[in-house]
């Protein structure tokens, strides 16, 4: 009768553990999968601001049509990429063409003494911060999941269950470059 007892009391505390484990790696998942919403709210955001800055930079520099022809296409690519790979890479390339429509901007005195030029572009750089923040906790969630699945022994209940890895949001070759500030 008592190894009955053992037995039964080793099943409850492996089947407890098996289920405090499993729900912790639903929640690790989630919480990824939520600050990954944050990342892209933030990337729509900025998408939308962009058609904004566009014309209103048009205006001033009519005749770079190119410009404006790469930085709707890139806004295009971010807004319809699906998974966070693709996203990242879309937005490498928006930030490319942002860079160069600054650039521009910079020639054209009157289209930098605007105001709604000076608004768009600060709504921009909050946006970029905030994209900055929802990066930087997206990553905290994914080092969490992953550690969570590599460490034993929850690496067992997260094999047992198909979790998987994911990918830290990476800064690209361009955006480690050091910005040359020019006066």
């Amino acid at each position: 009768m008592n190894t009955l007892y053992i037995l039964i009391g080793v099943v409850v505390i492996i089947g407890g553990w098996l289920l405090v484990t499993y729900n912790s790696l639903v929640t690790l998942r989630n919480r990824v999968k939520e600050a990954w919403s944050q990342i892209d709210v933030q990337l729509k955001r900025r998408a939308s601001l962009i058609p904004n800055l566009v014309e209103a930079v048009k205006g001033y520099a009519k005749h770079e049509k190119e410009l404006f022809e790469n930085v709707t296409k890139a806004r295009a690519a971010m807004v319809g990429a699906g998974s966070p790979h693709e996203k990242a890479a879309a937005n490498d390339v928006l930030s490319g063409a942002l860079k160069s429509l600054f650039a521009v901007a910079e020639a054209y005195p009157d289209l930098k003494a605007s105001e709604n030029f000076k608004e768009l572009q600060d709504e921009l750089s909050d946006t970029e911060t905030k994209v900055a923040a929802a990066r930087q906790f997206y990553n905290t969630n994914v080092l969490d999941l992953n550690n969570s699945l590599e460490q034993f022994p929850s690496s067992l209940v997260g094999s047992w269950f198909n979790f998987k890895k994911e990918d830290f949001f990476k800064a690209t070759e361009e955006e480690k470059k050091d910005v040359e500030v020019k006066f």
